[in-house]
């Protein structure tokens, strides 16, 4: 549910309805790709070192209640106003930087390989780990749909600078939410066993 710098370009070309659906497509297929190298490898990676879902999960939870202090800075401050250009840019330029804000990006591996490799773990035999993959990706693609066609319905509430630290300040209670449960299910999981 962040609103990091993939979906920020995401809920922006919605609201300037350019290019949304191969957008779309783009990212969901990135996001499956990963989530599905997550999920087959991170077990592999975990047989070897035992400690790496609590090394993931701190780093995760480091990194959430970073991005929870900078939204919520932003909230205070108010510069997290979404400004809408109008570019001319066409759907190879869109898709290249579609590209770099996913490939490029470090959160995203955070999230698709590290964060959903390591809650895989907690299902056993293939079966259940493929729909865990099929589930991530469909949800991922549910996402990107969201922001790109939901933000037409949105785009007159977002306008203002108080919308954006309502939106800032929602953001930083999830973000340090999944934070803190993220430190709680590996401490409830470690004591498990």
């Amino acid at each position: 549910m962040a609103i990091g710098a993939q979906n920020a370009f995401m809920l922006r070309q919605g609201l300037m309805r350019r290019h949304v659906l191969p957008l779309i497509v783009l990212f969901g297929c990135s996001d499956a790709v990963l989530v599905s190298a997550g999920v087959a490898g991170f077990g592999a990676m975990m047989r070897l070192v035992p400690e790496l879902p609590a090394v993931f999960s701190a780093v995760g939870a480091a990194f959430l209640v970073i991005y929870g202090g900078m939204r919520f800075r932003a909230a205070l401050r108010g510069d997290g106003a979404l400004a809408l250009e109008t570019d001319g840019r066409g759907l190879k330029a869109t898709l290249m930087a579609g590209l770099a804000f996913t490939w490029l990006n470090p959160h995203v591996y955070l999230d698709t390989l590290a964060l959903m490799g390591a809650v895989s773990t907690h299902f056993t035999g293939i079966w259940p780990k493929a729909a865990f993959a099929a589930g991530a990706t469909t949800a991922s693609f549910a996402f990107f749909a969201l922001l790109g066609y939901g933000a037409r319905l949105v785009a007159p509430y977002l306008q203002s600078r108080r919308a954006w630290r309502v939106l800032d300040f929602l953001i930083a209670v999830i973000m340090w939410s999944i934070a803190a449960s993220l430190v709680t299910t590996e401490f409830a999981w470690a004591a498990l066993h």
